[in-house]
């Protein structure tokens, strides 16, 4: 492959942080991976981490917004969501809580559903990316 080509595709979506927000953004997921056997894992991950950053950052109050980012190549689907972060709470982290927890197994969630998770400081808020890999053989398809 030539140095500055990329087989990988790379959509983004900005989106206000109003909670019916969050079905838009599943949609989108939803149609970039259409007939994609990763496509319900991919719309699950994306629903989980617009919801965390409406209801955690400073995303969800008035004029808040929240990015979406998805990068499609032969071997990884990766979803990145960032928000606005600003509520002075800790960093996001994975924890795996039991069935009866009414709060904290979203990113336990995304951890089990996605090969790796990073979370990573952006600007003040967090950018949390979740891979998901294909079958890793080059020049798979991801349909």
């Amino acid at each position: 492959m030539h140095e500055y080509t990329s087989t990988a595709r790379v959509w983004g979506l900005s989106c206000p942080g109003f909670p019916e927000e969050v079905s838009r953004a599943r949609r989108w997921t939803r149609d970039i991976l259409h007939g994609s056997p990763l496509a319900e894992d991919a719309e699950l991950i994306v629903s989980e981490l617009s919801a965390n950053a409406i209801l955690h950052t400073a995303s969800g109050r008035e004029r808040g917004s929240f990015h979406l980012a998805l990068a499609v190549s032969a071997q990884v689907v990766a979803l990145s969501v960032t928000d606005e972060g600003g509520t002075g709470s800790a960093p996001p982290k994975v924890e795996h809580q039991d069935q009866e927890a009414e709060h904290g197994r979203g990113l336990g969630m995304v951890s089990t559903l996605a090969h790796r998770v990073i979370i990573h400081d952006s600007n003040g808020g967090y950018t949390i990316t979740a891979e998901l890999i294909t079958d890793g053989r080059p020049g798979g398809s991801l349909w």
